[in-house]
């Protein structure tokens, strides 16, 4: 009979540490949510790209993680990306949207995405800290009592702005009805939750940095997906951009798939390494030569 698996202690340091991060979270929802206001979804996705590097920077600051050559090639591609977006954001900007706007919601959407890296960092620094890594159910914790510290930071944000009551108005006016803004809150809500435990899952398997990677994946669908539902607008610049950041994006993965084969390679060389034998035999003249033999 399988022994049930106990939850973890909550102890003090492993509540303020789920709290930081739930705050956080609801923070890095808010400024997403706020430069999406002024930018086109195409644009925001390929700027929130600049997640991985700033996940590989605070890896290496947190975690102590070694940022290699492929890694700081991505990191600079990727931010290469976003300043060609900005370079061209009056060919980008939605109608009714200010010089002013596009820049803020330019600047929200980078933090968003530099506080967004750090989140995956801290859950990765929770994971060695507090809870450790033998048991899955740690994933679930997580997940759970964070997503609920950070809804309740944004229940009460909502609340005081009174923005329950603007729902309401919002759904009326909604190009396709009031049932289906309501269907897209609740699809929202639940496809981020999957996608988040499912970063969380990573983290918990592997590490912070490869959540990011994972995570980038999404950049070049979203943006492909905006220009065909959306029709958000593409030029030369936002392609030369979706160009970079699968540049960047690609030379992670090589870097991590060489790093992978090296390791391979020096795990399948130490047995034959361990079962050379070392023997010493006296020549005639008293002095000694070293013979190797392997078992």
């Amino acid at each position: 009979m399988k022994r049930a698996m106990a939850p973890t202690q909550l102890t003090i340091s492993l509540m303020v540490a789920y709290a930081i991060l739930g705050f956080s979270s609801a923070l890095d929802n808010l400024l997403f949510a706020w430069a999406y206001l002024y930018l086109p979804a195409s644009t925001a996705s390929l700027i929130s790209a600049s997640a991985l590097p700033f996940t590989a920077i605070f890896a290496y600051f947190i975690l102590g993680k070694k940022i290699s050559a492929p890694t700081f090639n991505a990191i600079g591609v990727i931010t290469a990306a976003s300043a060609v977006l900005a370079i061209d954001s009056d060919a980008d900007r939605p109608p009714g949207v200010s010089n002013s706007e596009y820049a803020l919601g330019f600047i929200l959407d980078v933090a968003a995405s530099a506080l967004h890296g750090l989140i995956f960092v801290l859950s990765e620094r929770i994971f060695i800290k507090y809870v450790g890594r033998e048991s899955v159910h740690v994933i679930l914790e997580q997940q759970a009592i964070v997503s609920l510290i950070g809804f309740a930071f944004t229940t009460i944000g909502v609340i005081a702005s009174a923005d329950f009551s603007k729902m309401v108005s919002e759904a009326e006016v909604f190009s396709q009805g009031s049932v289906s803004y309501y269907m897209v809150l609740v699809w929202s809500a639940i496809t981020i939750q999957v996608g988040l435990l499912g970063s969380v899952a990573v983290m918990y398997s592997a590490s912070a940095v490869l959540a990011g990677v994972l995570n980038s994946v999404v950049v070049p669908v979203t943006t492909i997906a905006a220009v065909l539902s959306l029709q958000d607008p593409i030029d030369g610049f936002k392609i030369l951009s979706l160009i970079l950041t699968g540049w960047g994006f690609g030379s992670y993965i090589y870097g991590g798939y060489s790093r992978s084969q090296s390791s391979e390679s020096v795990a399948l060389s130490e047995p034959l390494i361990q079962e050379t034998n070392i023997h010493l035999f006296p020549d005639a003249r008293g002095s000694q030569y070293v013979s190797q033999t392997s078992s």
